[in-house]
């Protein structure tokens, strides 16, 4: 019978010498060559040569490595040739499946030229298992190196992705830093944007697919990011998960959190997740795209109770809005077109919230009641006082002042004082126990002289900060009354927290602004 042959080539690594991504590297040539010219003289017919270029060997999704498989199982050779037993596989379980078990059950000879492989050969098994245990020991020692080095780089803070997070590309010019990517920012911010003004995530994705803006899958295979031919429904369209993890992503704020999963072992196809205390978080890795503020607020709405949105309408009250029996959020509800805000703590059988809500009109004439409040105390009456005041604060001041250069003086004299009685010791005028008997009377009324000097330095320093707090508040005040209504922007830029009690009958609402 005619012997016919397989010859398989690998390699791990792309060639620098490649022209193209379709050419064959020189080494993958080089052992073709090789394996071409034994096989000549050995007499085989080459049936056909299996190349997988830029493949490990522990990876068994090879394409070629694949299809040789399949044209033996159809027993259209009868040899396989490789240059090491390496290039066929690292992993000792699939030279036991092939080499071993399904190659000799299909009448195929398995042949590796360097390392003197040749199944026909009687007591040449133990060869071909020590070697493949030491591919093993290779790949896992490898793999842990990989691991070592990949956290190290994460701790530095590089960042260690096969493609960057969707706002952002590999800076070309420092491996593993992030810089912006100007055509995608924007969408991260309207993003961010649209959820602090009471948009809910669902809302957030219908909003981008109906402005036709690709979804981060989308955009990474349009742009060759990644091969992958998506199909409608996987991941083609913004949706509720691609938003939220956008949404919860600290890579936004210029941080790095890394290593949240991991292979359990080198052979695993499929990672776990890791604890959260073994994550790797690095602070300032890269320029941000959204604002500490901003993130701090979306955070905020996004641990809240309530909802930040109903039926694609916003909600001007998400995160701020609280039950005051039980303190659950409360979310949005509708009767007869008419919008209020129940507490969803009735939802889960809170018997005791069942009357707790609040017509949106109630709510928002309360809130206009309390603006008028602010207007009264802060601007209207300012506008009266504020001359009577400033001069106050002036003469208090000067005061203060004025009784500190008075203690000043003092102190002064008293350590002059001091340096004289220092003199007529060492001139002998008087003892030294005269001298330490009088300098400590003058000690320690330097001391309380000191003292006052400081509680006159703590009074200016008072004096001064509740002047500045007054006008800050006086300035938000001015910037409350210039909306003309309840908008979310008022809402979560002054307003911290509403909490609404009591019942129909007697409702309370009270409102705890941030100034």
């Amino acid at each position: 019978m005619k012997n016919t042959v397989a010859i398989y080539c690998r390699l791990s690594e792309e060639d620098k010498n490649k022209k193209n991504r379709l050419d064959d590297s020189g080494s993958i040539q080089n052992q073709k060559l090789m394996l071409t010219e034994y096989a000549e003289k050995q007499g085989w017919e080459i049936y056909g040569i299996y190349s997988d270029d830029d493949y490990t060997g522990s990876d068994r999704n090879r394409p070629d490595f694949n299809r040789m498989i399949s044209d033996a199982r159809a027993k259209r050779f009868n040899i396989v040739l490789c240059k090491t037993l390496s290039r066929f596989t690292r992993e000792l379980e699939v030279v036991e499946i092939y080499i071993h078990n399904l190659f000799p059950l299909l009448g195929i000879r398995f042949v590796s030229i360097v390392d003197n492989i040749d199944t026909d050969i009687a007591g040449n098994k133990k060869s071909r298992q020590i070697n493949g245990l030491i591919n093993e020991w290779y790949l896992e020692d490898m793999s842990e190196s990989i691991k070592a080095a990949l956290k190290t780089r994460m701790k530095a803070g590089y960042f260690i992705g096969s493609f960057a997070p969707y706002g952002y590309k590999k800076d070309p010019e420092i491996k593993g830093h992030l810089v912006i990517d100007n055509e995608t920012a924007q969408t991260v911010r309207d993003i961010f944007d649209m959820y602090i003004n009471g948009v809910g995530r669902s809302g957030i994705a219908k909003t981008l697919n109906e402005k036709c803006i690709p979804s981060p899958s989308e955009y990474y295979r349009i742009n060759g990011i990644r091969k992958n031919i998506l199909s409608e429904r996987n991941g083609r369209y913004w949706n509720y998960n691609t938003v939220s993890h956008i949404l919860e992503n600290e890579v936004y704020i210029g941080n790095l959190v890394q290593g949240r999963t991991f292979n359990p072992t080198y052979k695993s196809r499929h990672s776990i997740s890791a604890e959260k205390d073994n994550w790797i978080r690095c602070e300032n890795t890269h320029e941000p795209i959204i604002d500490k503020e901003t993130w701090e607020l979306a955070r905020k709405i996004w641990n809240s109770r309530s909802k930040p949105c109903y039926k694609g309408s916003i909600n001007k009250f998400a995160g701020v809005l609280y039950c005051a029996k039980c303190g659950y959020g409360m979310g949005v509800a509708y009767n007869r077109h008419k919008r209020y805000y129940r507490c969803n703590g009735a939802k889960y059988g809170r018997v005791c919230c069942e009357g707790t809500n609040v017509f949106e009109s109630t709510l928002e004439k309360s809130i206009l009641d309390e603006i008028h409040k602010i207007k009264e105390k802060y601007l209207c009456r300012d506008i009266i006082n504020r001359a009577a005041v400033t001069d106050i604060v002036k003469i208090r001041t000067k005061d203060l002042e004025k009784r500190k250069r008075k203690l000043l003086r003092n102190s002064e004299e008293l350590s002059n004082t001091l340096k004289s009685l220092y003199i007529d010791k060492m001139n002998g005028i008087i003892s030294i126990s005269q001298f330490i008997e009088l300098s400590k009377g003058f000690e320690k009324e330097r001391d309380e002289l000191n003292r006052k000097i400081s509680d006159a330095d703590s009074d200016i320093e008072n004096e001064s900060k509740q002047t500045c707090d007054e006008e800050s508040r006086r300035k938000d005040a001015e910037k409350i009354i210039s909306f003309d209504d309840i908008s979310r922007e008022l809402v979560s830029t002054f307003i911290d927290r509403i909490n609404v009690g009591g019942n129909r009958e007697n409702r309370t609402i009270d409102i705890l602004w941030k100034f």
